[in-house]
């Protein structure tokens, strides 16, 4: 039976191949430490008690029509006084766009911006642009980065691919390292993007900046920084991604928004009113009312992230400790979103039976059956299927589970040779 061409080239995504070979086994009652998933267990991390109880508000006020396609213009305004309270950025109601979720958002961005055969630039790893640079047609151009830089590009990594590009994909806290950049290399690459502006002429399409700030309230001492914060001039060439789903632990009660230049919001708004991904009605009323109240929110925001910090510290001193006794493991200090970047440079190694871990995918799924762990590789976000690294999220287990597997995880590495 004949499909589209489009439908019948679509890339299956790893991580969903191995939360199915998770799920599988959880329902056959393994014990199964899931740390694959950018999720939250809601038993472990409820949503906000005064969020939840204008939801119900809300619903039983029988606010169950159409939102307006934009938006409710109360909680735009409560967006927009947020930005202005916690970012210092001015941008007003018209400027934001509300969407079931920062998923519509960042696949509006992409077709408002790109043609096909444009160029779009993103580094690996990064969570799901190369699908959506398969779904608008782009000429993708993925810049590689490295443990040296926090697995995030720097200017000069990204300097020689810009001339011609109508999209670069950025996202800090990055999913899926959870570092961070810089005052300092934000400032760089900014600094390059105004420059390159600069010299395209009138009938040129820009090169505009996808900001995906969605764990930028989830940091541990570190600070966060946006373009437009640090140049002024960079707000008609950025599209910032944001919502509620990470920072109020409520990924499914779908409330994202972007803001930027009126123009692309515009555009954005009739693409996705097309497509109906409007959110709620009663969760974007209750997100209105929630959000205006900011002692209410930073006190849960404080109470969630530190219990989210301390589980990833934890783990991550867990890790530096196999190192220290000769496991060939290492991680990077978590800064900031729910994830901890681990290095298991197992790759090529034999398990006891002598079949060898070829690449990332067979470790995790070994660790899966071995160990009863569950990792994402690095090249679910694009990286070479050798790449020894991988995502560990703190979202779905207490600190106590956490604890429980990792004598697993040492027993399960122990045996490779």
């Amino acid at each position: 039976m004949k499909i589209s061409k489009l439908a019948e080239n679509l890339i299956g995504s790893e991580i969903v191949k191995i939360g199915n070979e998770v799920n599988d086994l959880k329902a056959k009652g393994a014990d199964i430490a899931n740390l694959t998933i950018g999720d939250l267990d809601s038993t472990i991390y409820p949503i906000p008690a005064r969020l939840k109880e204008e939801i119900n508000k809300a619903y039983q006020n029988n606010l169950t029509n159409y939102p307006p396609a934009n938006g409710l213009l109360s909680l735009r305004k409560a967006v927009a006084q947020d930005l202005k309270t916690r970012w210092n950025l001015d941008y007003s109601p018209d400027e934001i766009l509300i969407t079931g979720g920062s998923r519509p958002l960042i696949y509006g961005t992409y077709e408002v911006i790109v043609d096909k055969d444009d160029k779009v630039i993103y580094p690996i790893p990064s969570w799901n642009n190369n699908h959506y640079a398969y779904l608008t047609s782009a000429e993708k151009i993925e810049v590689e980065t490295s443990e040296s830089n926090n697995f995030l590009p720097t200017a000069a990594d990204l300097k020689p691919h810009l001339k011609g590009a109508v999209l670069l994909a950025l996202c800090s806290p990055l999913n899926p390292t959870g570092t961070m950049f810089t005052k300092e290399q934000l400032s760089e690459i900014c600094e390059l993007v105004l420059e390159e502006n600069k010299s395209r002429g009138e009938n040129e399409k820009p090169l505009y900046m996808m900001y995906d700030q969605i764990y930028a309230m989830l940091t541990f001492g570190e600070e966060h920084f946006n373009p437009v914060s640090l140049f002024p001039e960079l707000k008609d060439y950025t599209i910032f991604i944001d919502g509620i789903s990470k920072c109020f632990a409520a990924t499914g009660v779908r409330v994202g928004w972007c803001f930027g230049p009126k123009m692309i919001i515009d555009k954005m708004k009739s693409l996705l009113t097309h497509v109906g991904a409007w959110a709620p009605k009663p969760e974007q009323e209750a997100v209105s009312v929630f959000l205006g109240e900011t002692e209410n929110v930073d006190a849960f925001v404080d109470e969630f992230k530190g219990k989210i910090s301390n589980s990833l510290k934890f783990l991550h001193a867990a890790i530096q400790d196999m190192k220290s006794r000769g496991f060939a493991v290492e991680s990077i200090k978590p800064m900031g979103a729910m994830y901890l970047t681990i290095k298991l440079d197992y790759v090529g190694k034999k398990k006891s039976n002598g079949e060898l871990i070829a690449n990332s995918s067979d470790l995790v799924f070994y660790l899966i059956n071995e160990a009863g762990v569950a990792l994402v590789p690095f090249s679910a976000f694009g990286a070479s299927p050798e790449t020894p690294w991988f995502r560990a999220s703190a979202g779905g287990l207490s600190l106590d589970e956490i604890k429980a597997m990792l004598p697993r995880l040492e027993s399960a590495l122990a045996k490779l040779r």
